[in-house]
């Protein structure tokens, strides 16, 4: 008997549609007319065991018990799930031939993996386990992935890499939250304060410039524009660029903060006479965007609808799995393979039928026009985010539209040329200093016209030979104020959490965040953000996320570099390797390990913040006491971080 294990019952309903009928349904699984079975997980059915059920003593906490590091892992089935944990064991017994087919990444890896695990099969059995890969739940798609089948052992260090990654996340937030609790509790925090190798360093994040704009101070600076006029009375305006000899009268944006210095270029060139010292024109060309991974679709979605990083991934989910709409959206690529490129035709014509607002787009839309987009060496677990070929009259919800829209929006952009305009750059040199005047000129919208552009625009500039001369009739002064850095939205802090290696100095972390995903993945960044909130760290003030009283006191708690992005950098840096069977599993476990020891045993000395003054977060006290005695629930969407 061959046994397909789904990731969720909607991806089981998927499988079961493309083969055989008759199908039968039976409580946790299906049967097909050819005698396949179907049955699926319902996320994880399984959690890593909580530190009392290593030892009793650890149902309450003390530092003395610190750090708890298990000798051997033990897994316990989740209550909620434990009865399709128990069916989907007895089947996978049973069967001859297993199939795995959870989700496309480093997670739906481990978590059928896990379950075949508990289920003590033969390494025989275990060593001949399928591997099917299905990112679109449309039938075509499905039938397709299911006659591809790869070996499982050809994901077992992405399993194991997963797997690590689970359990140092365990002992991180387990140790360090029990850790700062308790030396919380001396310094009257009521409250657990929970501690996560993710979690911590976007609060960090948040934190830091939420006081970065408490601490700023406009101040003004200066500008100067040359008003210039050729012989024929055609007049433009240059911006002045400062010398070097101006640094010591500029700040470090290399913005004049000297008044005087401003004054004296006015008197100087005014009534002068200007070259065209050099003058270059290019024709430039922009191409379409990529399509979306999940975190450039939350980027945009907050931009235009407001919505928050959760919402969008609640949405995408509906889609993916309810409407069948989109492919697989927990995804951290932007490619597509190359064999995808044949359906376009299919996707173009789901789009037209899908959304009104891009019906008269798809119709002038060119399919022979190809974009770097289908790649298939820059396609790994995953594709971008695209519609799928499926029609629907179904109504969508507003969030389901405008996500839909964006997504067939981005994926359509890729039949279309490319953006072109002509840009002229000319430097003018007035009384021995460089004045700069730009000039863009479009010549084809190409994708553009999908982005709520309709016509040409351009700025203008005299026609000007290099050597011209210009009569600089006059200038203006113009005073700017600095203004501070925005408090954080859910779209800024994902990008923060994307490209955080701008905010690291150490050159060796740098380099590894700019190869890296940065903070968290994919399908953790919109939990963690609702996770600061749920926890009271964070507070949502309509699109701003700002830090609370009690966030910044707990940031403020605990060494610099629990709150920083150096150690996750290294972390996924290590994972990535782990999955490329460059290094080893108990390396990485021991180092942290030894880390930990080390953190607990410099404890003594913490210089811990007063919590006295702060409001008791709005827990529950029987949620406290849940979260105090069993540690904290872990899942797909949201784990200790």
């Amino acid at each position: 008997m061959k046994l397909y294990i789904a990731e969720k019952p909607s991806l089981a309903k998927a499988i079961i549609s493309v083969l055989p009928k008759p199908h039968k349904k039976e409580d946790g699984y299906f049967i097909s007319g050819s005698g396949e079975r179907v049955t699926w997980c319902i996320g994880h059915l399984l959690e890593l065991a909580e530190p009392h059920v290593y030892d009793s003593q650890f149902e309450k906490w003390h530092l003395s018990h610190l750090p708890i590091i298990p000798s051997e892992w033990r897994s316990s089935p989740k209550s909620k799930t434990k009865k399709q944990l128990g069916i989907v064991t007895k089947l996978i017994k049973a069967a001859s031939t297993l199939v795995h087919a959870g989700d496309p990444d480093r997670e739906g890896q481990l978590l059928v993996d896990e379950v075949i695990n508990y289920a003590n099969v033969s390494a025989t059995k275990k060593s001949s386990v399928q591997r099917v890969l299905i990112s679109d739940l449309n039938a075509p798609a499905v039938k397709a992935a299911l006659s591809q089948p790869k070996s499982n052992l050809d994901y077992a260090a992405l399993s194991i890499s997963a797997l690590a990654r689970s359990r140092a996340d365990w002992l991180y937030g387990i140790n360090l939250t029990r850790l700062y609790t308790l030396l919380g509790r001396t310094k009257g925090a009521s409250q657990v304060l929970s501690v996560g190798r993710v979690q911590t360093p976007v609060l960090g994040l948040i934190v830091r410039r939420d006081e970065e704009i408490e601490r700023f101070c406009s101040k003004p600076f200066y500008e100067v524009l040359a008003c210039l006029t050729t012989d024929t009375n055609e007049g433009f305006k240059a911006k002045w660029q400062p010398s070097e000899a101006c640094l010591p009268y500029m700040d470090e944006e290399k913005r004049v903060v000297v008044k005087a210095l401003a004054e004296n270029v006015v008197s100087r060139i005014t009534d002068q006479i200007g070259i065209v010292q050099k003058l270059s024109k290019k024709e430039k060309r922009q191409s379409p965007p990529l399509p979306y991974n999940l975190s450039a679709l939350q980027i945009d979605a907050n931009k235009m609808f407001g919505l928050s990083a959760k919402q969008v991934l609640d949405t995408c989910q509906s889609l993916y799995e309810k409407h069948k709409l989109i492919t697989y959206p927990r995804s951290d690529n932007r490619y597509l393979p190359e064999g995808h490129f044949e359906q376009r035709f299919g996707v173009v014509d789901a789009i037209k039928n899908n959304v009104d607002k891009l019906s008269n787009d798809s119709s002038v839309a060119d399919l022979s026009i190809r974009s770097a987009c289908w790649n298939d060496k820059k396609v790994e677990a995953h594709h971008a985010i695209i519609p799928t070929e499926k029609k629907t009259a179904v109504a969508l919800s507003s969030f389901e539209n405008n996500v839909y829209y964006l997504i067939c929006r981005q994926y359509l952009a890729q039949f279309f040329r490319p953006y072109l305009f002509d840009e002229t750059v000319v430097h003018v040199e007035i009384a021995g200093g460089i004045f700069i005047a730009k000039d863009k000129m479009e010549k084809e919208l190409g994708f553009k016209q999908l982005y709520a552009k309709s016509e040409l625009t351009s700025t203008t500039l005299p026609n000007l030979v290099e050597g011209q001369a210009l009569h600089c009739h006059g200038a203006e002064l113009l005073e700017k104020m600095t203004s501070p850095p925005e408090h954080y939205t859910d779209a800024s802090l994902l990008s923060a959490m994307t490209g955080v290696a701008k905010f690291v100095t150490n050159s060796h972390i740098k380099a590894i965040l700019k190869e890296t995903d940065g903070l968290g993945t994919e399908a953790t960044r919109a939990g963690i953000i609702d996770l600061l909130v749920q926890r009271h760290f964070v507070v949502r003030k309509g699109k701003q996320l700002h830090s609370t009283l009690l966030g910044r006191a707990l940031v403020h708690s605990i060494p610099d570099d629990l709150s920083l992005p150096d150690r996750t950098a290294l972390w996924e840096s290590n994972l990535s390797r782990m999955a490329k069977r460059e290094i080893s599993y108990q390396q990485f476990i021991e180092e942290l390990s030894d880390e930990l020891y080390r953190l607990v045993n410099s404890s003594h000395s913490s210089t811990m913040q007063s919590f006295s003054g702060l409001a008791e977060s709005s827990y529950k006290r029987q949620g406290q006491r849940r979260s105090r005695n069993r540690g904290f629930k872990r899942s797909k969407q949201s784990k200790v971080s």
